[in-house]
């Protein structure tokens, strides 16, 4: 079950014409909990359908303490949690939030922070920034969005860091991209974050690794699991039980585990927080998940139940 704060929406800024930016009070006029930077917290929206739960980073760049702040992208096509937001939610409207958690946190071995985003993935380093300018922390942004007009916070960002910040922008007169192969700029003890599409955190991950990254440098925030190409049907058995449970294709292990009364613990259902895992006693696994190293996955003993998935049947220690 989860912990849940009484917030009210204070606030609603419009930052480009897809990004609005939402300001929450506690809504019983205290201060809402500390958060350290990287850290999110889960909104639990009244839909026809049912409670819809959607993830979004915290940060808080207004003038006063004890607030949080989130921003929502809407995407093209939405009929969820983005689409809710820009269309239903209005200023004075009380929401449940969960506390905040934090499964992007700093890395307090680096010797220098480096933060790659692209469109709504700057969130997350707002309120890292904010955390390594108060500790006067080395770091630097590398931020892509199409335009300047659809670049999120860009006059907060240039004003606020105008030093550590680069900005690549895709459309337009001089226009400049974002490439992989600015990872080769960075000394030795950079730690690199990724946050954006899934094709930048895939590609930045695969060529910082190609480069020579230690695994423990990279780090990357998803509110999603990964798309997963030719997703196949599978089957688990449980030990204990002896029962055997078949997973769709449009089904994880961690929903089927859950209807089936196994109550398996879970949180960000996107593969970052190793919440769900259980133990692999037989069977071949397809890992999606961004919380096991690469040992962990090769060794075939564990799986995180929300993300990855298995290669005809496998037996789980439950």
């Amino acid at each position: 079950m989860h912990s849940k704060l009484q917030v009210r929406v204070r606030n609603i800024i419009e930052e480009t014409s897809t990004i609005k930016r939402f300001t929450l009070e506690a809504n019983d006029h205290s201060m809402l909990p500390y958060f350290s930077g990287g850290s999110h917290i889960t909104t639990f929206l009244p839909y026809p359908s049912g409670t819809l739960e959607r993830q979004y980073s915290i940060f808080n760049i207004s003038p006063e303490s004890g607030l949080f702040e989130i921003a929502v992208h809407l995407a093209d096509g939405s009929t969820g949690g983005s689409r809710f937001w820009h269309q239903n939610v209005q200023v004075g409207d009380v929401l449940s939030v969960s506390y905040p958690k934090n499964y992007f946190p700093l890395s307090f071995q680096a010797k220098r922070h480096v933060f790659y985003a692209a469109g709504i993935g700057i969130t997350p380093f707002l309120s890292m920034m904010a955390e390594l300018a108060e500790k006067k922390s080395s770091f630097e942004l590398h931020y892509a969005a199409k335009s300047k007009e659809q670049c999120g916070f860009y006059d907060y960002i240039s004003k606020t860091y105008p030093h550590q910040c680069h900005f690549y922008f895709s459309n337009g007169d001089g226009a400049k991209r974002l490439l992989p192969t600015q990872l080769l700029n960075h000394r030795i003890g950079t730690h690199v974050y990724f946050c954006g599409p899934e094709n930048l955190i895939q590609d930045f991950t695969t060529a910082a690794k190609s480069y020579g990254y230690p695994s423990f440098n990279i780090h990357a925030e998803r509110f999603a699991p990964p798309q997963k190409k030719e997703q196949q049907a599978f089957q688990v058995k449980i030990k204990r039980s002896g029962k055997q449970l078949d997973i769709p294709v449009n089904s994880s292990l961690l929903e089927v585990l859950l209807q089936h009364g196994i109550n398996v613990p879970f949180s960000c259902r996107a593969g970052g927080c190793g919440t769900c895992e259980v133990r692999v006693v037989k069977g071949q696994i397809d890992h999606y998940d961004s919380f096991l190293t690469e040992e962990e996955q090769r060794s075939n003993h564990m799986m995180l139940s929300c993300v990855s998935r298995g290669k005809g049947r496998l037996v789980l220690d439950l």
